[in-house]
This record gives C-alpha cells, structure tokens and sequence, in this order.
C-alpha cells in the first residue's frame, strides 16, 4: 500500500486493544483533503473504534495520528480540527433549531451578527430555512440528522466524521439523505469520513472505501474498483450480491470453470493457478439454450420491481444414495443378568482406507455404543472394545464392554467404498449404508444431522480433499411410520452451482435457457480463506 506523505490525515501502524482483545491491527491509511470516505464492514470490524481514535475519544495502544503534519493522537477532542456526528444526534431538547446550530459558535463567543449569519447560511445549505424557531423533539428523524450535521458543520472543520448517522432513518429517508449528504460535502468543500455497515450507502455516496473485518483492513478503492475488482471473496460477498465460483487460470487472459474454458481479462497468475470468479447478477445474460457459453435450468424467478431475480442451475448438485436398514430395538440391545444394565451397538460400514484411523473412541462413535442403566436412564461407561480388524473386504466382530460384564457383539462391514465425481463442480461425495433402531430413528431431535452422521456422509473438493463440502440430505419417511426389517433410500448431495441473475426479461421456472457473459464480466481473484 502505498503511503501518501501529504495526505490530510495519516493512520500509522494503529493498534487497539481492550482488555486483551485485538480490535485493529497495524492500521495504516491515508485520507485525502476534501475526499468522502467511508469506513465499510460488519459489526465488531473496528471501524468505529478507528473513527473514534481520530475523533479523539480513544487513544490508540500503538501507532500515529498524523493530522496536516502533526502528530494528535494524545491530543483532546476540542482541540482537534474536526466534528463528529452520531447515530443518535445528541441534540439540545431545550434549544430550537437556531439555538442548536449557534451553540458551538456561542462557545467561542462570537458576535452575534456573525453567529447569525453563518447559522442562516448552515440553515439554507441543509434545507430547513424558516425552521429557526421549531423545536427539534417535533422534527422528523431526516431533519433531526440535518441539524445535527448543521451543527458540526457550522464550526468549520476541517473534517466531518460520521458514525452510522442514517442508521435511526427509515428506507426512504436513508436514500434521500445519502444523496443530501454528498450534495453537503460538496458544497462545504471538506473532508467527510463515514462508517457504515450499509454496502449502498458506502458505493452511492463515497469517493473512496475502506473495506474492514477483524481489524484488518481488507481493500481501500473507488466504489468502482471495490465492486469490480474485489481482492477476495469477503470483499466480492460483503460489497454486492455476487457469484462465486472456484476455478483455474491455464494461462494469462483465461480462465476454466464449470467444464468450459473463457476468455477474461486478468492475468499475472501462476499456470493452473487455484483462484476465485467473481460475476455479478447483472452482468450474466439470458438467451436461448443453443446460444449459451454456459446452459442451465430455471431453478426459482422471483419479480422484485423493475427486474426479476433468477436463479439458474449450471451444474447439478453431485448426490449418493444408501440404504438405511431399520432393525429391532430388542435385536441390538442386550441387558445384564440382574437387569441393572443395559448395552446397545450397531453394526457398521467403513471403507478399506479408514481401516487404520480406526480406534476404540471411533469404533464406539460409528456403532452409536452405549451402556446405561434402565432404573435411572444414568450412562455407564463401555470400558473394553476388543476387535480383530484388517483392510480388506470382508465382516468382523467387535465386542463391546462395560466394567460390569455386560456386553454385545456387533460386526463391522469393510468395504471398498466407492465415491461419486463431479469433475464439473471439482467435487466428490461419499456415504455408507447403515443400521438403525426404531427408537433411535424416533427419539433423533436432529434428524438431518443425525443421518449424515450414522452415514458417516462427507463431501470433499477433488482439487483439495481437505476442503469439505456442505452436503444436504433427502428421505421419503417419517420416523414414527418406519417398520423393522425395511430398507429405506437415504439421498445425501451437494448443492451444486447455481447462479444468480438479474434481468427485466421474464423466465418461465423449470425452463432450461442459456447463459452469456463477455471477457469483461469475469472478476478473476485469488483463492483465499477470506
């Protein structure tokens, strides 16, 4: 990042913490004269803490606040040449609009001729002449915030700061003063720094913004840049709706998703490099099957005003179904000779490869064991797993213990377990018939969850098998109407890519349509966790 020495405000190596806790970390930003700035992210990002350190109601752990040349990062609020308004507007409820605005210049007694004046000048700029007299509990929320501003203002500072001062607006008034904000700051001609956590707000009225999350700066740019060209995928996801899909560079000004090759307008990547596409809604168009560079079908439209919202499926979501097998409770549940325990076990399925992860604590997870007494419903512990395992197809017993004799005789199934490969979505997806009780299926509180587990159901990018994959289940029964003996089809899968579309055409759902884009719609940046 390149640091501009006669900036108007230099952030150096700024680092907060409280009560241990990191809140920005090794800041440094320049800040222009007359620039509106914004200070985007989420909450907790450490925007405000920064707005506040410059305000002077915080003084940073380490670093520098350079202001025109001078280092104020110990030196009080009054005594630096800038305002703050807040999201609550902290105004005077016993003085009217004109005795509000005066207040600041009353401080520093100025004549009264000369308060005048530059109060009815602040009074024109924002809009509100021939308001002087109203008091500001009866004014609407838009024009509470213009006093405010006016207030700040009237001082002359020579920067504004602005913390999340839309946020008590409705919709409506939001968008208006976003656009009654950059009209002030133009005509004052001064240095706005605005936080917000409103992406809209941040692209419609500033000059540059600074992206933030974990106390981290992320990307500084035009609004243009920061929605064109985000560096990564927490930019490209916070800054707009967008599309994000892994892919490869072959070479500078191509790059490969989805089974297609396109041309773009990147480069300086590694050959085969991993990265991250980026294309917004807007920039995907609808046509015929036939003239796509991509095909896909109409998964959902919904209407949103002036445009539908689309969502087409490119490629299919990759899917394996196995086979729940239910079986009696009494068959897999064995009790002491006193009757005062109880144990229970399945028989499960692994894959030759994971024979040698498996230990005592796995094999107990994967046949749900578990010992416990039926007086009580108090768990007991399985202190002996005894097994005689090898990687190779075939069935062996396991026994499981607990320190009173009790015990049960399951079988684990090794299997050559085969996977599913969706070369198109660089995913695989893998799953393993299993045994359940009618007990175990009805008392479940998660289901979904339950089954991926007793499946042991996982889903992998075939680039990097140590990336996981979300994966999504489907069944067609209901736990209290299951009977023992069946066999019950369990889908698990992946979601596939689906990719959202903005257009004022409508589509009909289900229909299959093509999708064009051209070289300059593909936002190609580098893979990252962020």
């Amino acid at each position: 990042m390149d640091m501009d020495n006669n900036a108007l405000i230099q952030f150096r190596n700024i680092v907060m913490s409280f009560q241990d806790q990191l809140v920005l970390k090794n800041i440094n930003l320049d800040i222009e004269e007359k620039e509106f700035v914004t200070l985007l992210g989420p909450s907790g990002c450490g925007k405000t803490t920064l707005l506040r350190i410059l305000g002077g109601f915080l003084e940073p752990t380490e670093g520098k606040v350079i202001f025109d040349g001078v280092d104020i990062a110990k030196l009080p609020p009054h005594k630096r040449e800038l305002n703050t308004v807040f999201q609550k507007y902290a105004l005077f409820p016993h003085m009217n609009v004109y005795e509000n605005i005066a207040f600041g210049l009353k401080i520093k007694k100025m004549s009264r001729d000369v308060i005048e004046q530059k109060v009815m000048k602040m009074l024109k700029l924002i809009g509100l002449e021939g308001y002087e007299k109203k008091n500001v509990t009866l004014l609407s929320g838009g024009q509470q915030q213009r006093v405010a501003i006016a207030r700040a203002l009237v001082n002359e500072p020579k920067v504004l700061l602005l913390d999340e001062p839309l946020g008590a607006l409705d919709l409506k008034l939001r968008k208006e003063m976003q656009y009654e904000l950059k009209r002030i700051q133009q005509e004052v001609g001064i240095t706005f720094i605005f936080v917000t956590h409103d992406q809209e707000e941040a692209l419609t009225m500033s000059d540059k913004i600074v992206v933030m999350r974990d106390g981290t700066i992320q990307q500084i740019g035009s609004p243009q840049d920061i929605y064109n060209e985000p560096v990564n995928r927490f930019v490209a996801d916070f800054i707009g709706e967008s599309n994000i899909i892994p892919a490869r560079m072959p070479e500078d000004f191509k790059v490969r998703f989805d089974n297609h090759e396109f041309k773009c307008e990147d480069q300086g990547f590694e050959p085969n490099e991993a990265v991250d596409v980026v294309i917004r809604p807007e920039d995907l168009d609808i046509v015929s099957e036939q003239d796509g560079m991509m095909t896909g079908t109409v998964d959902s439209v919904l209407f949103k005003g002036s445009q539908y919202e689309v969502i087409v499926e490119t490629v299919p979501g990759t899917s394996v179904t196995v086979q729940m097998r239910v079986i009696d409770d009494k068959a897999n549940e064995v009790s002491s000779a006193d009757g005062k325990e109880r144990i229970s076990a399945n028989d499960f399925f692994v894959d030759i490869e994971d024979v040698k992860a498996l230990d005592d604590k796995e094999i107990i997870a994967r046949a749900d064991a578990q010992a416990w007494d039926p007086g009580t419903d108090e768990y007991a512990s399985i202190s002996s797993v005894k097994y005689e395992i090898k990687a190779e197809a075939g069935s062996y017993p396991v026994t499981f213990s607990t320190s009173g004799g009790t015990m049960i005789q399951k079988t684990i199934h090794v299997v050559n377990q085969p996977f599913v490969r969706n070369e198109a979505t660089d995913e695989a997806i893998m799953a393993f018939n299993f045994f359940k009780t009618k007990g175990e299926l009805s008392e479940s509180q998660t289901l979904d969850t339950d089954l991926k587990t007793w499946a042991n159901a996982q889903a992998w990018k075939l680039s990097n098998e140590d990336e996981s994959v979300d994966i999504y289940v489907d069944y067609d029964f209901e736990p209290e109407n299951i009977e023992a003996g069946k066999s019950y089809p369990v889908k698990f899968m992946t979601e596939g890519r689906e990719l959202k579309i903005r257009t004022v055409n409508y589509v009909e759902e289900g229909a299959r349509v093509g999708l064009r884009l051209d070289p300059d719609d593909i936002h190609v940046m580098k893979r990252s966790a962020g």
